[in-house]
């Protein structure tokens, strides 16, 4: 099985995701469903591999890939998340094989006119899964010590005359390099040094960490308590964010709307 047809058959799990999700009366955001495809078709060896960005290669190609969907018409990508469209839902119908959705989108074939929407999917008992990734096996890491804990101070819930609603009262990002930058162990949310500082008029939360070079894993966890703590793809309990890191200042942002981390500027 090539790379690329690990990135068809997890486009087809995207496309079904969203479907099911259709029903639900909270939609599943974009890491979600990307977090699920991965779950149901684990990456390779190859597919593991952290490009320079950080990011595994697989994760790349099949962030890349929905646009195809998008191109297609099946879904739509907008500030408030992802959503199918009537035409995607019905591809799932139209063309319920890898190979089939394969070559619906490689020719541009349309959905034919006639063609149904799906069911209404069968509700079945959640049933526990693979991780994603080999992170996710260690993705809830503890220190030796447990810290004591902090009363974290409530963020703001106004700023410049803009309302942001839901932000949890701290957030950490606890991981491997919490003593490079004070703390006394390492994945302890409880430390000063990596708590996040929330900009009330964007609404996301900020760090910025001078890291030597190296490789580096974290997850953000919300209000002081690995109770409440996000991974890759934004996903509750998830599998480590990992990233390569040159050396220098390193800036990390988190959004509490998506529950994802995000590095740059």
């Amino acid at each position: 099985m090539t790379v690329r047809d690990n990135t068809n058959r997890r486009l087809k799990e995207v496309l079904d995701i969203m479907a099911a999700g259709s029903w639900e009366d909270q939609k599943p955001n974009g890491g979600e469903v990307l977090a699920e495809a991965v779950a149901r078709i684990p990456f390779s060896k190859e597919e593991s591999e952290l490009l320079s960005g950080g990011i595994p290669r697989g994760h790349k190609n099949l962030t890349k890939a929905t646009a195809e969907l998008v191109k297609a018409g099946w879904m739509s990508k907008g500030r408030s998340g992802w959503e199918i469209t009537e035409d995607g839902l019905k591809a799932t119908v139209a063309f319920k094989t890898v190979d089939a959705l394969t070559a619906a989108l490689a020719d541009g074939t349309p959905v034919p006119a006639e063609t149904p929407l799906p069911a209404k999917p069968v509700a079945k008992k959640a049933a526990a899964r693979k991780p994603a990734t080999k992170a996710a096996a260690t993705a809830k890491k503890a220190p030796a010590k447990a810290a004591p804990k902090k009363t974290a101070t409530k963020a703001p819930a106004k700023a410049s005359g803009v309302e942001h609603k839901d932000q949890p009262a701290s957030v950490a990002l606890a991981g491997d390099f919490g003593t490079i930058l004070g703390a006394l162990v390492n994945w302890d949310p409880a430390h000063d040094s990596v708590q996040m500082k929330l900009d009330a008029k964007r609404g996301t939360w900020k760090l910025t960490a001078d890291l030597p070079a190296g490789k580096y894993s974290y997850k953000a966890v919300a209000n002081g308590s690995w109770d409440e703590n996000y991974g890759a793809f934004g996903l509750r309990d998830g599998a480590n964010h990992e990233f390569e890191h040159a050396g220098g200042p390193v800036t990390f942002h988190y959004d509490h709307a998506t529950k994802d981390v995000l590095r740059g500027e």
